[in-house]
This record gives C-alpha cells, structure tokens and sequence, in this order.
C-alpha cells in the first residue's frame, strides 16, 4: 500500500485542501494522510472565515505522522504564513521522497489564502525542495515577479524555477492564458506540452489542488515527473469535462469519473 501526505488547509464542502487531497488520493489507490495548516470555513461561493494553526499544532501533526508512517509522496497547499513554512521545510529535507508543491496564494473566489509575507517567502523557503511545482499564471507571475502571457514568457518562466530557483521540475497551468486549455511541463531534460480541451463550465474549484494531488498519488506509485503529470492530465481532462454540477457557486469537479473510463 503506497502512502501519499497532504498538507493543507481545509474544506468543509469538500471541495479544495486536504479534504478533497484524500478524495483524490483514494481515488488513485493510495492511502492518504493530512496534516491541517488552516481551518477554512469555505463553499462555492467563497471564504467566510480562516483560522490558522497555531505552528506548534503543525509540528506536532507532522512528527506524528513521520514517526509512525513516512509517506511515498508529500504535497503542500495552504501554509498561509512564512513560519508554517519554516516548520515544513526540514520534514521535506530529512526524507528523499517526492514533493509536489500547489503554491496556493488567493482561492477561486479571489479571497487572499497567504498573507504577503507569505507570498515573497515561497520561493525562497520551499521550492528549491520541489520534485514539481504547480502553479496557475497568477501564482506564477507572483512567484517570479513579471509578466506572463506569451509561450516566450511562459519558457522563459519555466527556465527561471529550473536553473535559479532549482525547483527539478514545474507546470505551468494555461487554465489562465487564452486558447486551449495546454499546460506546460518543465524539466531539467526540457518541455513538455500537455494540450487539452477548454470546456465552457463555471465548476472549476479547486482544479489546483486536485491536479496536484493527482501526481502526488502518481508519484507515490512510483511514476516518473513526465508520466504522473501526463496521467494527471488526463484524469482533469475527464473531471472538468463531467463536473457534477455542486453548490450555487463554483462548484467541484468530478473527483471519481477518470477511473470509470481507465
């Protein structure tokens, strides 16, 4: 049985963080953990109210689980604070094991996930541990601080995680770009394009972070960054395609509608 570990905020509507993390992780066959950054009274509609572990909580979910069940794979979303991401960082050292990172910054309904401390600590703090990094084109630009809208900045972007920040991988998500929803999959061997369909839907939460959960579980398995990325793709293909049609708002997609087709 593989392991794969979430670390996140939550969702009580099931739709984004590590609730929707261990969906996702059964859905693929992989046992899922969750270690809670945030309490995030959420729903379709947007954020209502936010309470952030206090640090010493984080710590002492972590050391819970990696003194019992080190897992396959970690992945991070919500850490909301510079410190959250100091109590993080030496559990992805200590341990040779893939990490996925979804830099979860503003939530669909454009509510504010990191404070701005936060946001300039990303890259300094964490992605140079990455195995892949998940970034949609805001996260992106914030990131990297420039502008990115053409495929030259997009590549550009790329080189800039791969040979300065030594992340060993990222993917770009086109989700925000205009055209066919195409991803873009650096790594130190080059690009990747991931080509796929744009659907008319408004039930996109949180794409994000069922995306990376997807690679993580793949790369719990075993995968390559290519072939988890690529099989990914496919499963949010099928999950934006046929969204379930939840909530008043941006509802989830479809969590299990890729393994009835595989």
């Amino acid at each position: 049985m593989r392991t794969a570990l979430s670390i996140a905020g939550t969702d009580p509507t099931g739709g984004a963080g590590t609730t929707v993390d261990l969906k996702v992780f059964q859905s693929r066959s992989v046992y899922g953990m969750s270690v809670v950054t945030s309490l995030v009274a959420q729903n379709t509609l947007g954020v209502q109210q936010v309470f952030n572990q206090p640090v010493d909580v984080i710590h002492a979910q972590l050391e819970s689980v990696y003194s019992d069940i080190v897992p396959n794979a970690v992945k991070t979303g919500m850490l909301a604070t510079s410190e959250v991401m100091d109590v993080v960082r030496p559990y992805i050292e200590r341990h040779n094991i893939p990490y996925v990172i979804d830099p979860v910054m503003i939530a669909k309904s454009g509510d504010l996930l990191l404070d701005e401390h936060g946001q300039n600590a990303v890259r300094t703090k964490l992605l140079d541990l990455a195995t892949v990094v998940t970034p949609n084109i805001p996260e992106l630009e914030t990131i990297i601080n420039m502008k990115v809208e053409t495929i030259d900045e997009i590549e550009r972007a790329g080189k800039i995680f791969i040979n300065e920040i030594g992340a060993q991988s990222v993917l770009i998500k086109g989700g925000h770009l205009k055209g066919d929803a195409t991803d873009y999959l650096f790594t130190k061997s080059g690009l990747c394009t991931l080509p796929g369909e744009r659907y008319d839907t408004k039930h996109t939460h949180d794409t994000g972070c069922t995306y990376s959960a997807v690679i993580t579980a793949e790369l719990a398995k075993g995968k390559s960054i290519v072939d988890a990325v690529t099989l990914a793709k496919r499963y949010m293909d099928m999950a934006i395609k046929y969204t379930p049609e939840l909530g008043h708002g941006q509802g989830p997609v479809n969590h299990f509608k890729f393994q009835e087709v595989e």
